[in-house]
């Protein structure tokens, strides 16, 4: 099938002469919005026991971790070297020494040929950007933002604890210091209509980004969001997934060409998940979406620079 969109394994084909496949890391970070800093009890709709595999426990160290996550790969793909990804909670949230004890354990890891760095906008001190500069002189590095959302009444709305501005600003620092640069953001969140949703692409747009990813809202047990929706249903918009494929399909119309996809979609356990549940894994998602791109004849990028006005 035709592809018509920059997909993230073809940006990872271009980079390695091999194949690589990300392994999630639990190096036992907080996150500013939990710890009392900005606020307490996170982002309402969070809850970080649905982002990571059974190995990734925080009693484990970083190389326990790479060791048991590698191990269930290497069995089918003996060549395939890694990624180590640190993803639950804020992974540059701490002292400064003890982040780069934790990423130098993960890049000196048998056949890790890189990082993936999670993080908030707000948790990027010049210092820590200067150590990654170095440290992307050495091996493969992406930091990947938690953006979210840019619209700052949305951002207010689910405790996020900062600001598009200030987003926009981490996004611009850190890619001018040549590190590939990733956002995610999540489509669906309470009070935004589509006309919300097209605006972020017109403001992704104008940020330097390698990266983007984008994910269904998902209801999730023990979470804030989940006692709004439990109280105040009217107020989410949860889409099918025929649904959200058209919304997804509509926003990559916007954006530019060299933006690379990474995801589209997130998969919650069963057991943590309220709704929507589309029974759908990834790949089987992705299908859908390449058939629908290829039935209206369109691609990314097509409308690029011609935005609709937010509503």
């Amino acid at each position: 099938m035709e592809q018509r969109y920059n997909d993230f394994g073809s940006f990872l084909h271009r980079i390695f002469p091999f194949k690589v496949q990300k392994i999630s890391v639990n190096a036992g970070f907080t996150c500013p919005n939990r710890d009392g800093t900005k606020g307490l009890g996170g982002c309402t709709y969070c809850n970080n026991q649905t982002f990571n595999p059974g190995y990734c426990r925080t009693e484990k160290s970083v190389s326990e971790q790479l060791d048991e996550g590698i191990r269930f790969f290497a069995r089918k793909y003996p060549t395939m070297k890694y990624l180590a990804y640190f993803q639950a909670y804020t992974n540059t949230y701490g002292e400064l020494e003890a982040l780069k004890r934790k990423y130098e354990e993960a890049i000196t890891f048998p056949n890790v040929a890189g990082l993936i760095i999670g993080t908030r906008p707000d948790c990027m001190p010049d210092e820590l950007a200067d150590y990654l500069v170095e440290l992307s002189r050495r091996t493969f590095l992406l930091v990947e933002y938690g953006l979210e959302s840019m619209l700052d009444r949305t951002l207010e709305r689910i405790n996020r604890g900062h600001t598009v501005a200030e987003a926009e600003d981490t996004v611009r620092r850190t890619a001018a210091r040549g590190i590939y640069t990733g956002a995610h953001i999540i489509l669906g969140l309470p009070g935004e209509s589509r006309e919300d949703i097209l605006h972020h692409a017109a403001a992704l747009s104008a940020l330097p980004l390698t990266t983007l990813k984008l994910h269904q809202l998902q209801l999730i047990r023990q979470t804030q969001m989940a006692k709004e929706y439990a109280n105040h249903p009217e107020q989410f918009r949860l889409y099918t997934a025929e649904e959200y494929i058209e919304l997804v399909t509509d926003l990559m119309e916007q954006l530019p060409p060299a933006f690379v996809m990474d995801r589209f979609v997130s998969q919650s356990p069963k057991e943590w998940l309220i709704a929507p549940d589309w029974g759908l894994k990834n790949y089987e998602f992705t299908t859908k979406l390449n058939r629908r791109l290829a039935e209206r004849n369109t691609w990314q990028g097509r409308y690029w620079g011609i935005f609709p006005k937010t509503a």
